[in-house]
């Protein structure tokens, strides 16, 4: 990685609010590298001495740019993890990855935990070690089969590696911290809480070193420490069966409640209520112009009774918009597309706007005959013939709605922009508004058959002049600036919801 590419994730881990929590007890002859190359993977950074008796407290305070959390007597690394977490959360950050101080991790592969924390917020990130080849001793093989086997019978979960101490950890998502051991078994007891909460647990791939046997040094005890881990486990299992089985079935049960009663409900306003209402009002006397205008206002508090006042099970809607938007004022706009879900969080803001839909969308059988009166337009008829449509329909006072991907996102990233959303723009003469959106693609992802928890989320942001998209050249350069320039302002809207999910 280049200078700008390390400043850059250092950036990007402040703003995700990502610090790293290395324990260390007398690793004076590593601790010094691991710090400094972890400085350049991450600027903020904090150690906890856990009562060292080596040199390690005076190499550290020698370091500028870290912040340390020490005591005197050696209380083991259950303790020390914990320590860190209440310092990172007390300065005001999500998410701690965790490292050792031995030099057995490589504090470059810390780019991995952000690239999975990215694709998979609120999740615990556990990294597993690539042992193929490692010489490593049969104790230490053994207690991560044995740690592997237990917290499959706890939690019903595989894990490839359960004792890796290189992990990321959504800080408000930690369970039992009250209760957590204080030496090496507190890593599977925090993994056990997590998986009976709900909390995703993501294993990526990890390098790892081990010295030379002569050069090892390890606190691990294995008659103290299995003895320790055994009762542990007797634990775990006792709470496993009155504890963690009981969260698991609620948890199954609220995932199925809050998609039947959704799809339930939907089905029933959309065949039951506004179908039939809209069939009677489309059937009785010709359609004219005021009759289209009050089936958008039925589309309009429609939406708006169902996400704002209604809302989805199990999620949070909010938005926000520019005071220079002007809903009144026909434009061309635009957003990025991750979920069914996504027509209704834009449909809130004003009825006096078309979508651009697909066929499917169009056809219908909830509400297409809906919007088929209400003149939302397949894409699939190409632009050039729905020009003039799209002109009249402006000069009604109408702003058109297109999705420039084309298409939803299969892992909520910004794909491609196509030339067509511009190209109306260009053709009608119309100021560009940009909606983000955050929230759809997590909540109903694709190939997904029930709704997930979480929040959702769309801005208004300030509208574009025509002059103004003009100068970023033809259509096709439009397209790909705009592209950009949604993949940071989407970067931005995920680093500051994704601290809380």
């Amino acid at each position: 990685m280049t200078e700008n590419d390390k400043n850059k994730q250092r950036q990007q881990l402040h703003d995700r609010g990502i610090c790293v929590v290395i324990p260390t007890f007398n690793n004076d002859g590593t601790i010094a590298t691991i710090v400094g190359e972890t400085l350049k993977e991450c600027c903020d950074v904090i150690v906890v001495n856990d009562g060292s008796t080596d040199n390690t407290s005076g190499i550290l305070h020698s370091i500028e740019g870290i912040t340390i959390v020490e005591y005197k007597r050696n209380r083991g690394k259950g303790y020390a993890l914990k320590c860190g977490f209440k310092r990172a959360l007390q300065m005001g950050f999500a998410y701690a990855i965790t490292l050792d101080g031995d030099g057995q991790h490589y504090p470059s592969d810390i780019r991995h935990f952000l690239e999975a924390n990215q694709q998979n917020p609120g999740a615990l990130i556990i990294g597993s070690r690539r042992l193929d080849g490692v010489d490593r001793s049969k104790g230490s093989s053994f207690a991560n089969k044995f740690s592997n086997f237990w917290f499959y019978i706890q939690t019903g979960r595989k894990l490839p590696d359960t004792q890796t101490g290189y992990r990321l950890y959504p800080l408000k998502k930690l369970h039992g911290l009250c209760l957590l051991t204080s030496r090496y078994e507190a890593e599977l007891e925090l993994l056990v809480f997590a998986s009976w909460h709900g909390v995703e647990l993501v294993p990526i791939n990890i390098d790892v070193y081990y010295p030379p046997r002569e050069q090892r040094v390890s606190h691990f005890r294995p008659g103290k420490d299995f003895a320790r881990i055994s009762v542990l486990n007797t634990v775990l299992c006792f709470l496993a069966v009155v504890y963690g089985l009981p969260l698991r079935v609620f948890r199954w049960f609220g995932n199925i409640f809050r998609t039947v009663y959704s799809i339930l409900f939907v089905s029933f306003f959309c065949f039951c209520v506004i179908t039939p209402a809209v069939w009677l009002y489309v059937k009785i006397g010709k359609m004219t112009e005021r009759k289209r205008q009050n089936l958008h206002k039925v589309i309009y508090h429609s939406i708006r009774f169902v996400m704002l006042k209604h809302g989805i099970p199990g999620t949070t809607f909010t938005y926000n918009v520019s005071e220079k938007v002007d809903f009144s004022k026909p434009s061309v706009v635009i957003c990025n597309h991750q979920s069914h879900i996504d027509l209704a969080c834009q449909l809130i803001f004003t009825p006096n706007i078309i979508f651009l839909t697909n066929q499917w969308v169009w056809h219908n059988p909830l509400y297409g005959l809906l919007i088929r009166n209400a003149e939302f337009y397949p894409v699939a008829n190409g632009i050039d013939e729905l020009m003039p449509q799209l002109q009249s329909l402006v000069d009604r006072g109408y702003s058109i709605a297109v999705y420039p991907e084309g298409h939803r996102s299969k892992d909520c990233r910004i794909s491609r922009f196509h030339q067509g959303a511009f190209y109306i723009a260009e053709q009608l003469g119309l100021d560009v508004t940009p909606m983000y959106l955050y929230g759809p693609g997590r909540i109903l992802p694709p190939k997904t058959y029930h709704l997930k928890k979480g929040p959702l989320y769309i801005e208004v942001g300030d509208p574009i002049a025509l002059k103004d998209l003009a100068s970023m050249g033809d259509t096709k350069d439009q397209a790909s600036r705009m592209r950009k320039h949604y993949i940071n302002k989407y970067e931005q809207i995920a680093n500051r919801i994704e601290q809380n999910v």
